[in-house]
C-alpha cells in the first residue's frame, strides 16, 4: 500500500510548509505607509537603546531612558516617570553584577499616555523593560519590545485618534526581577485605567513572534486576536505549556493583579539572549517585523474596540503555518477525535487481524520509546549531563536541532524496517496517538490539538483511500501527510528552541505523529540499519563537537564560563 514517490511529495511539501511556519516576515522599509509598522524605522530607536549595556541604576540606563522621554514626548503624549525602591534579592543580584554591595538605585518606569477619544474606556497598555542585563547591549532584551512600542504608537497616531487611551510602561528592574513592573501594578495610581495588557519580551534575537501566553477565560480575547491579526503566531499548547513552566515576565505581575493580556516574544537565534553580541547589527529585523506587525494589528483592534473582550470560556487555537489562525471551542476536540477512530477503523475494517493491529500499535510505541532514549543518550554526550553553562547551551541549539533531527530519523527508519506494510499495522500505529489524544482532550483539552488534528487527517485519508477510489485516495493521503508532517515539523523547530538543550525527548512526540501519517505512503526502507547507523554516527558527532568546544563568546559576562 505504500507509495514512495507520494512520500516524496508529501515529504517535499510538508518541508516547504515548516519553512514557510518558522521564517520571519522581511523588514518593511523606511518609506512603508505611515499607518504600517517599518522595522526598518525601528531599527532607528534600536540603534540607540542597544548601543551599550544599560543595568539599572547605571549611566547607561539613565542616558535610554532620557531618549525614550524624548521619544515619547516628540510624538505628543502624557509623559510621566514613577520611581520606586529595590526589594532586597534585586540589591543582591545588582550587587553581584557589580562585584560590590553599594546603594541600591531607584526604580524609574516611565508611564505614557496617548489619549483616545473617550478617556473614561479602560486603556490599552503596552509594556516593555528598558533595563538591559549587565555586559550586555540587549538589543533584542529588551531593546526589540521597546523598538516596537515606539513604531506602534507612531503607527497608531498616523492613523487617527484611538476610541479609548493608548498606554506605555516602560518598566525598570525586570532583569532583577520584575522590580518595576511589581512596583507599577502595587501602587502606582494610573493602574486602575488599564483594561488590558499587550508585553513584547525576547529571549534570543530572532525567529517568528509568538503569542506565548494570555490570561484564564481567553475565548473573547482570541476570538478579538484571530480576527485583527494578520499572519498570527500563536497556539493555546504554548500557553498551556508555559504555564507549567517557572519562567515568568512583567506580564505575571499583572496577572497576578488580575490583569488580561497578551504576552509576545521570538526565541531565535538563542545564543544571544542576555549575550554581549546582542548588538542591533546582531538583531534580525524580520523578528522585529513580525513582533511589530502583530502588535499594531492587536492594539489597533483593542484601541478601537467599543468595548474590551470580557471572560469567555478558553479556546483551543493554533496558526497553520503562520499563515491562518484556526480556533474553535475546546470540546470541538472530541468530534475530531471520533472522525480519526471511525477512519483508521473504518479503512481497517475487515481488512486486518488484531495481531496486525496490535503490532502497529507496539512498535508506534517503541518508535517513541527509542526516540526518546536515542535523544536523551546523545543529548547526554553533548554535555548534557554534566554541569552546563545555561547560554553556552543555548548558543549550541542549531547544532542541538540538527542532532536530534537525525536522532528521530534514525529512530523512525529502525522502527520503519520492522513494521509491515498493511492496514491493520497502519491503522494500529495510530491507535496510542488515539489514547494519549483522549488523555489530553480529557485533562488540557487546549492543548490536545497536536494530537487530535492530525489523527483526524490521518484516519480521514485512510478511510478515503479505502472507498473513494485509488486516486483520490493516494491525493487525500499525500495532502493529509503533507499538512500534518509539515505542522510538525515546525512544532518540533520550536520544542527544540524552547527545551531542546534539557529535553530533547520533546521531539519524540512530533515525530510519532508524523510517522502514522506518512506510513500509508513510506515504503520499507532498504538496508535501513546501516542508514541507521550512519545517522546515530554523525548525530553523534556533532554531540562530541558541542561537548569539546570552547565556551561560545555570546554566554553572558556574568555566568560561569568554565566548561
Amino acid at each position: 500500500m505504500t507509495r514512495w514517490w507520494g512520500a516524496l511529495i508529501a515529504l517535499a511539501g510538508a518541508v516547504i510548509l515548516a519553512i514557510v511556519a518558522t521564517t520571519p516576515p522581511g523588514p518593511a522599509a523606511a518609506d512603508a505607509p505611515a499607518t504600517a509598522f517599518s522595522a526598518t524605522r525601528a531599527m532607528a530607536d534600536v540603534r540607540v537603546i542597544g548601543r551599550a549595556p544599560h543595568p539599572t541604576g547605571s549611566a547607561g540606563d539613565a542616558q535610554v531612558r532620557d531618549y525614550l522621554i524624548s521619544r515619547l514626548k516628540s510624538m505628543e503624549m502624557e509623559v510621566a516617570t514613577a520611581t520606586g525602591t529595590m526589594s532586597p534579592p534585586a540589591k543582591k543580584r545588582l550587587d553581584g553584577w557589580r562585584g560590590a554591595v553599594e546603594p541600591a538605585p531607584p526604580l524609574t518606569n516611565i508611564v505614557a499616555i496617548l489619549p483616545g477619544h473617550d478617556r473614561a474606556q479602560p486603556a490599552v497598555l503596552l509594556m516593555a523593560h528598558h533595563d538591559s542585563v549587565w555586559g550586555s547591549p540587549a538589543a533584542a532584551d529588551d531593546g526589540a519590545g521597546v523598538a516596537s512600542v515606539l513604531e506602534t504608537i507612531r503607527a497608531i497616531r498616523a492613523g487617527g485618534q484611538p476610541r479609548r487611551d493608548v498606554m506605555v510602561l516602560f518598566t525598570d528592574g525586570e532583569e532583577l526581577g520584575l522590580e518595576g513592573a511589581k512596583s507599577f501594578f502595587a501602587g502606582d495610581p494610573r493602574r486602575g485605567h488599564v483594561g488590558v495588557i499587550v508585553n513584547l519580551e525576547t529571549r534570543g534575537g530572532g525567529g517568528r513572534a509568538t503569542m506565548f501566553e494570555t490570561g484564564s477565560d481567553n475565548g473573547a480575547m482570541m476570538d478579538l486576536f484571530g480576527r485583527a491579526v494578520r499572519r498570527p503566531v500563536s497556539t493555546s499548547l504554548s500557553v498551556f505549556i508555559y504555564k507549567k513552566l517557572p519562567n515568568s515576565t512583567d506580564l505575571t505581575v499583572a496577572k497576578q493583579s488580575g490583569y488580561p493580556g497578551f504576552n509576545f516574544a521570538f526565541i531565535g537565534r538563542s545564543g544571544l539572549y542576555h549575550s554581549p553580541l546582542a548588538t542591533p547589527d546582531a538583531l534580525d529585523q524580520g523578528a522585529l517585523q513580525d513582533m511589530g506587525r502583530q502588535t499594531l494589528d492587536l492594539t489597533l483592534a483593542l484601541a478601537d474596540a467599543p468595548a474590551l473582550p470580557g471572560r469567555a470560556a478558553d479556546r483551543t487555537f493554533f496558526d497553520a503555518y503562520g499563515l491562518v489562525f484556526i480556533s474553535y471551542p475546546a470540546a470541538l476536540g472530541w468530534v475530531f477525535l471520533a472522525i480519526g477512530a471511525v477512519g483508521y477503523g473504518a479503512a481497517a475494517w475487515r481488512r486486518a487481524t488484531v495481531g496486525e493491529v496490535a503490532k502497529g500499535a507496539a512498535m508506534l510505541l517503541a518508535l517513541i520509546l527509542v526516540a526518546m532514549a536515542g535523544l536523551y543518550i546523545v543529548n547526554g554526550i553533548s554535555g548534557a549531563w554534566g554541569k552546563v553553562n545555561y547560554y553556552d547551551r543555548l548558543a549550541a541549539i542549531p547544532r542541538l536541532q540538527v542532532q536530534a533531527l537525525l536522532v528521530c530519523l534514525a529512530a523512525f527508519l529502525m522502527i520503519r524496517h520492522w513494521l509491515p506494510s498493511r492496514v491493520g499495522s497502519i491503522a494500529g500505529a495510530a491507535v496510542p496517538l488515539l489514547v494519549l489524544g483522549a488523555i489530553m482532550q480529557a485533562v488540557a483539552p487546549t492543548a490536545s490539538y497536536p494530537f487530535v488534528v492530525p489523527v483526524m487527517l490521518g484516519g480521514a485519508a485512510l478511510a478515503i483511500d479505502r472507498f473513494a477510489g485509488r486516486g483520490v485516495g493516494i491525493a487525500t493521503t499525500i495532502v493529509a501527510a503533507m499538512l500534518g508532517v509539515g505542522y510538525m515539523m515546525g512544532l518540533g523547530f520550536f520544542l527544540m528552541q524552547a527545551v531542546g538543550p534539557g529535553m530533547p525527548m520533546a521531539a519524540a512526540i512530533p515525530l510519532a505523529i508524523s510517522a502514522v501519517l506518512l506510513l500509508p505512503l513510506m515504503p520499507e526502507p532498504r538496508r535501513a540499519l546501516m542508514v541507521v547507523a550512519a545517522l546515530l554516527a554523525v548525530a553523534t558527532g556533532i554531540a562530541l563537537w558541542v561537548l569539546l568546544d570552547p565556551v561560545a563568546p555570546s554566554v553572558a559576562v556574568y555566568s560561569d564560563t568554565k566548561k
